[in-house]
């Protein structure tokens, strides 16, 4: 038996562990989806339908996890990634968003995939409170946070994007004749608007033709002949991988070379550019912000090698030319950041407070692209670098720029 000094020791002893054990819990703060063992994060892509080529983001993201997991989790949380496939439709999304946060009961929807399948399921997650979390589209909606506080944006908007070609048009061909073909949704129309933003009045006299393309219809051959017939000499293509290759391919075939501007989300060489033929590709331009995975110049960059270590164990079978695997990489890497930043408060509100507070840079993209977030700025990412593809690889050229209405300095 214990004598009684040694009684009260114990017994005080006793109550400051249970003190601090009672402290500790209460520090923690778990809504549906994270507990002390797990967090389960959600994820919408298209594994099938018109934009399949994107699923393999969606695959390379479960590897992504899988690693996560093997070394450990996340604060000692291991990650349950949930992907569900919608085909690319608004009303399949909706029904998976629902199954993710209803059935699943998922921290957060991580990266779903596309404008018109996120613009679908906005409001509902907003009004659930459960973030949407750096949706992989270049929509503008994606950055207002006084209407939508639980979504967030991730790469730079399609509208930036576009005043970036507009200005690099401005500065080395302002007399040019435009011909433009676009998908007739809001992914489509947010490339006009950024061309309208700097064009102004010279817009409609500039652009000479414009077709555009419903998703699901076979090809667009017929609507590339048709701007082919108002001989514009500037050919700017806003269309996702499988109509974007059409595309190239048929200017290949109509043995017709503009000045062809490539959407950023269309330049991975193995999903677009090989399959369009690489002759055909050779000469285009586009703007980017990650490393081209194919690009010798980043193979010592501690980012790629990175990367490639992980394909290597994780995803060995994985075609190296494709560009979204990277992208997958450098937007687990992202969110792994902000779980840790957020310790062991993982409500949703802190996942998006976390996420509205970034400044940090990632190993896969271009040196000197942050990543910068604030209550009142939901772009996570708004620099980008002109490139032309040498029918090889893409090669940069000029400076970081962002999406402003002044004139670029990048040379020819």
């Amino acid at each position: 038996m214990l004598a009684p000094k040694q009684y009260w020791i114990s017994f005080i002893a006793l109550v400051v562990l249970m003190a601090a054990t009672r402290c500790a819990n209460a520090e923690k703060q778990y809504d549906a989806g994270a507990s002390d063992f797990e967090i389960r994060i959600g994820n919408i892509m298209p594994y099938s339908g018109p934009a399949s080529a994107y699923g393999i983001i969606g695959r390379t993201m479960t590897a992504f996890f899988q690693m996560v997991n093997d070394n450990g989790g996340i604060n000692g949380r291991r990650i349950n990634f949930i992907s569900y496939d919608d085909a690319y439709s608004p009303s399949k999304t909706m029904e998976q968003a629902r199954r993710l946060v209803e059935d699943d009961e998922v921290l957060a929807i991580f990266a779903p995939f596309g404008t018109a399948s996120n613009a679908a399921i906005q409001r509902y997650m907003n009004n659930k409170r459960v973030p949407q979390l750096f949706v992989i589209s270049g929509a503008s909606r994606w950055g207002d946070p006084g209407q939508f506080p639980w979504t967030i944006g991730w790469q730079p908007t399609y509208r930036a994007e576009a005043r970036v070609y507009a200005n690099y048009i401005l500065s080395n061909h302002p007399n040019a004749r435009i011909g433009i073909i676009y998908q007739n949704d809001d992914f489509g129309r947010e490339y006009l608007r950024g061309l309208e933003d700097v064009f102004k009045d010279r817009f409609s006299k500039m652009v000479i033709a414009a077709a555009h393309y419903e998703v699901g219809t076979p090809t667009v051959d017929s609507q590339v002949v048709a701007i082919k017939s108002s001989a514009p000499d500037v050919f700017i293509n806003v269309a996702t991988p499988k109509y974007a290759a059409q595309v190239i391919r048929k200017l290949g075939e109509l043995n017709w070379r503009p000045i062809h501007i490539l959407t950023n989300v269309s330049v991975s060489i193995g999903a677009v550019l090989r399959p369009a033929g690489l002759q055909n590709s050779n000469g285009i331009l586009s703007a980017g912000y990650q490393m081209d995975v194919t690009d010798a110049q980043w193979a010592r960059q501690p980012g790629m090698r990175s990367f490639r270590s992980f394909l290597d164990k994780y995803y060995p079978e994985v075609d190296r030319t494709e560009s979204g695997p990277l992208i997958a990489y450098n937007m687990g890497t992202a969110l792994v950041e902000v779980i840790k930043r957020c310790g062991d408060d993982l409500s949703r509100l802190n996942i998006m407070k976390t996420a509205s507070d970034l400044d940090l840079e990632i190993g896969g993209y271009i040196p000197g692209v942050r990543i910068r977030t604030s209550p009142t700025d939901f772009f996570p990412i708004e620099q980008l670098q002109m490139m032309r593809f040498n029918g090889a690889q893409w090669d940069l050229f000029g400076p970081l720029v962002g999406g402003e209405e002044s004139p670029l300095t990048a040379s020819k």
